[in-house]
């Protein structure tokens, strides 16, 4: 078991494919249990390195008390991803979002890794009343517990700006082993990177785009600073991302595709079109025009029109589509065929069925 972990932890630092899962819900708005494992088989057979599941994606609301499914997706994707390394061999990094003030995110973490989880990804997230420096000695708290991924969140969905001085004493908590970095924002990632690059535990950190509306360039881009006579160099090795939960095995062909491209001297100009590309799709997945109030049942669309989800159902009633986002899709999808995983999903989906 700590021969898994540690691989694991080897796979989260060399950059990695991971998903942040959805939550399947019913016609009744209850668990779905059968349609959360059939996800659970489509994301694993699609190559991905790890699976991050009780984040933003899996509807924060699974916390509440009268929910109650924040233990039980825990279970149930570390049940299903251990199947799957016991079947092949393949070890797959386990992320559980933690979130709430000091109290609630060490009692999530204990959760996390008492169901055998690798690392936890540490929302900011409604905490905008307490100081930075509060919040730097509540990532303590939790990274005594288990590995940290800290997390800039972007403010449209409860995060907030923080000071380069912030990143800096973050990057020099032990056992902070990753950032995600998703703020949406070039300003406040390049303080992420700059402050990432110039740690003492540079070498430690490895960054992952949480940038959806920009994740090619996020993967492409090396961030070179010179100080005092030395040169420093950080990237984002790997994507932690919403966008990531649907097409995941084009986003796993994509994730390779940058990475072949980052080791060359120029850029090809047919990256930057796919950039835009994947960048317009996110728009209409995430529905930014109404500042990401679709965000959520925008993923549930396409999965439900592959037949991996059974309704758009979430937690929240008031959580829906927005007024022309499936016209929208209806655009992006005769637009850029080759970013959709359809066929794949359609060819392989009875035999994952017949696994449950």
């Amino acid at each position: 078991m700590i021969n898994r972990h540690l691989k694991a932890l080897e796979i989260l630092k060399s950059g990695t494919v991971i998903p942040a899962t959805p939550l399947a819900l019913d016609e009744n708005r209850k668990f779905d249990e059968y349609s959360q494992r059939l996800l659970m088989k489509y994301y694993l057979n699609c190559g991905v390195g790890g699976i991050a599941t009780a984040v933003h994606s899996t509807q924060f609301e699974i916390r509440d008390p009268e929910v109650n499914l924040f233990e039980p997706i825990l279970k149930l994707v570390s049940d299903e991803i251990t199947d799957f390394e016991n079947k092949t061999g393949k070890v797959i990094v386990k992320v559980a979002g933690c979130c709430g003030k000091t109290q609630q995110a060490v009692k999530e973490a204990q959760l996390a890794k008492k169901y055998g989880y690798d690392a936890v990804l540490l929302s900011p997230g409604g905490l905008n009343d307490l100081r930075e420096e509060e919040l730097i000695e509540r990532t303590k708290a939790v990274a005594q517990i288990m590995p940290v991924i800290g997390f800039y969140l972007q403010t449209a969905v409860g995060g907030r700006r923080f000071s380069y001085n912030y990143w800096q004493k973050l990057c020099e908590i032990p056992n902070v082993v990753a950032i995600k970095a998703a703020p949406f924002n070039r300003y406040m990632s390049l303080d992420v990177a700059r402050a990432a690059a110039l740690s003492s535990r540079s070498d430690e950190i490895t960054l992952y785009t949480g940038n959806d509306d920009n994740i090619v360039i996020d993967l492409l881009t090396t961030y070179k600073f010179d100080v005092d006579g030395k040169h420093y160099e950080k990237g984002f090795e790997g994507g932690l991302l919403g966008h990531w939960s649907v097409w995941t095995k084009k986003a796993v062909e994509l994730f390779e595709l940058c990475k072949k491209e980052k080791g060359k001297e120029q850029i090809s100009t047919e990256m930057l079109s796919i950039a835009n590309a994947v960048t317009d799709t996110n728009a209409v997945l995430f529905d930014g025009a109404n500042n990401f109030a679709g965000c959520i049942p925008g993923l549930h669309y396409v999965l439900k029109k592959q037949g991996l989800m059974k309704t758009l159902n979430c937690i929240n009633p008031d959580e829906k589509l927005s007024d022309g986002q499936i016209e929208e899709f209806e655009r992006i999808y005769a637009m850029y065929p080759n970013l959709f995983d359809d066929d794949f999903v359609k060819e392989n989906i009875d035999t994952w069925k017949s696994q449950l």
